[in-house]
């Protein structure tokens, strides 16, 4: 059955989430094969895909090509699409970015941080909305823990209650302390999805790269499931022994 905002917000008092992100027809049609609920297509890809250093250099058209290719391989997926840096800067502009993004193939759109008024817009005008704090990489300035000290952490409680109030249907937390983050949970009538944020909130996320072990280096909070860099060049270096030794 693929969910839809109502279902997944149910998902609070009766399950946990599980959520990756995917980039790709092939890694999304693996996922939907694993029973994994909902797909986040974040604009991480830029970083993790694309090669970029920051999220910021992400545009429309690149999450619209990523949705379509994994709305494609996810058919019957609930497909979360990232509204890219600078694309939600007002509820108008926000507006007609998300649309964009619904026409690719996603379901709802996720944004970061306290932008109540984009959130009450996108909700008015019929749009699911997964909201973002803590951690919010298109606006921080290092990938360091956010909330440790006693003033960030009400900043982060208060812009999580705002974010549930204007409407949103999930809310992600990413890289907080365990005990804010289950405040948080408790404190907000929506599920929580946590990256980095403890074990207590109403689910979990993992960029797909971390969890298949794509790369050098990993987030500290993150799980490797896999080791498919290993993996992988050790077939290219068969495969080119056995071009060169002519026994292809």
């Amino acid at each position: 059955m693929k969910h839809n905002a109502a279902s997944l917000r149910a998902m609070k008092s009766i399950a946990p989430i599980p959520m990756l992100t995917a980039y790709t027809a092939p890694i999304a049609r693996c996922l939907e094969a694993a029973g994994v609920p909902v797909i986040l297509v974040g604009d991480t890809v830029g970083m993790v895909e694309m090669g970029f250093d920051s999220t910021r250099h992400v545009t429309l058209d690149h999450m619209r090509y990523h949705i379509g290719a994994v709305r494609r391989g996810a058919p019957n997926t609930h497909v979360i699409g990232d509204l890219p840096y600078n694309s939600d800067r007002d509820p108008e502009t926000a507006l007609c970015s998300a649309g964009l993004l619904l026409e690719a193939g996603a379901d709802s759109v996720k944004l970061e941080g306290p932008k109540y008024d984009v959130i009450r817009h996108l909700v008015a005008n019929g749009i699911d909305v997964v909201g973002h704090t803590g951690l919010t990489p298109q606006t921080a300035a290092n990938f360091k823990q956010v909330g440790r000290d006693s003033d960030d952490a009400k900043r982060v409680l208060e812009e999580a209650l705002g974010i549930a109030d204007a409407g949103a249907s999930l809310l992600v937390l990413e890289h907080i302390p365990d005990a804010l983050a289950q405040a948080i949970t408790q404190a907000v009538a929506i599920p929580t999805i946590g990256i980095g944020a403890g074990p207590d909130c109403d689910g979990q996320v993992l960029v797909i790269n971390d969890a298949l072990g794509f790369g050098e280096k990993w987030p500290p909070f993150s799980r490797q499931y896999a080791y498919l860099d290993k993996a992988i060049v050790e077939a290219a270096k068969r495969y080119v022994g056995e071009v060169t030794q002519r026994n292809y």
